[in-house]
């Protein structure tokens, strides 16, 4: 038994049991986790939330599946059956159902019940992966990156009973359930940064495209060249989010936690700093050669009051070129940079 801070007298009678009890003092449900993963003897751990919710004399399933070579396995209360009154329904039909969704669309893992609260796995194995969260989303963490590194999983139905807890329960739905949805985002940059910027940039590019040469017309509404700054805006953004996509691989890579990627090495056998360099130089030189002729059509005649309509169709696109030049010269440089280990050599 893992005490982390209890002041009911849990702690007496798990030692009156003849349990073994070690003391966590980082607070959190991650952190009393890994104490217990950390002093645990065995080859295999089951842990439980002990409110008597789980049917503790019925784990043989569980024992099965890691004899048949499973790394984690996962209770499923939706499988097994959620007794009355057992989990608040914000729980059992939004909270978990919506949450543990968007852990397999995003990771393209099968567990339907990310966070069941029984589960068994490999203790070596769940050490390699360096879990790092000291709160709720520890739940999450576990199963994400068990996936991420290819670790076998499976699920077992299991029945959820009414808590027999005294006190309150220690879990709050909103604070909890977002540091989850936080916790699956920052784990998944492809759907945080990567695929909305590529939304954002083929939108922008697309509408920018039609709008510098002529204005969008239907039903009755006309899209001009407020339109069209607002397109640039979004190509900027997009460009951003996936620069920033990149850059939060290559940091997660460093940190372990995310395993080494083919795609970055891929990507980076044909993007170099020298390709970068050329590529911000060229469009920098555009953008500043559009902007020179739009100066010197301005200067032929007379510095005189332009026509917005005319003029914004250049000079918009220029400044966007502009900046995503200079960004993309800066980013080439830090791309080599932080990028070493996955550029050829």
């Amino acid at each position: 038994m893992v005490d982390n801070g209890s002041t009911d007298n849990s702690v007496a009678i798990a030692e009156k049991a003849g349990a073994r009890v070690v003391h966590e003092s980082v607070k959190g449900y991650g952190a009393a986790i890994k104490r217990g993963i950390v002093e645990a003897k065995g080859k295999w751990i089951i842990m439980a939330d002990a409110d008597d919710s789980y049917d503790l004399e019925n784990l043989e399933p569980f024992v099965e599946k890691l004899k048949q070579g499973k790394h984690l396995v996962m209770g499923n209360r939706f499988k097994g059956g959620i007794e009355a009154g057992a989990m608040p329904w914000l729980h059992q039909f939004i909270g978990n159902p919506v949450l543990s969704f968007i852990g397999r669309l995003f990771f393209g893992i099968k567990i339907k019940d990310f966070h069941c609260g029984i589960r068994a796995f490999d203790k070596a194995k769940m050490l390699e992966l360096e879990l790092q969260s000291q709160g709720m989303e520890f739940a999450s963490e576990m199963v994400v990156k068990s996936a991420l590194f290819g670790l076998k999983m499976a699920e077992v139905p299991t029945k959820l009973s009414k808590s027999g807890r005294r006190g309150p329960s220690h879990l709050n739905t909103w604070r909890d359930g977002w540091r989850h949805l936080r916790f699956l985002m920052l784990y998944s940059p492809s759907w945080l940064f990567l695929y909305p910027g590529v939304f954002l940039l083929v939108l922008g590019a697309v509408l920018s495209g039609i709008l510098i040469s002529t204005p969008i017309h239907f039903f009755g509404i006309v899209l001009d060249i407020h339109t069209l700054m607002y397109s640039n805006l979004l190509v900027i953004l997009g460009y951003q989010s996936i620069v920033i996509y990149f850059f939060t691989r290559m940091f997660a890579y460093e940190r372990k936690l995310i395993p080494a990627a083919d795609d970055m090495r891929l990507a980076f056998g044909w993007v170099n700093m020298e390709k970068g360099l050329i590529v911000g130089l060229l469009m920098l030189a555009v953008g500043l050669y559009v902007s020179i002729d739009a100066f010197l059509g301005w200067n032929k005649l007379g510095f005189s009051p332009l026509d917005p309509a005319k003029t914004s169709r250049e000079v918009v696109p220029a400044i966007t070129l502009i900046i995503l030049g200079f960004q993309t010269i800066l980013y080439s440089f830090f791309f080599s940079f932080i990028g070493q280990k996955f550029m050829k050599q």
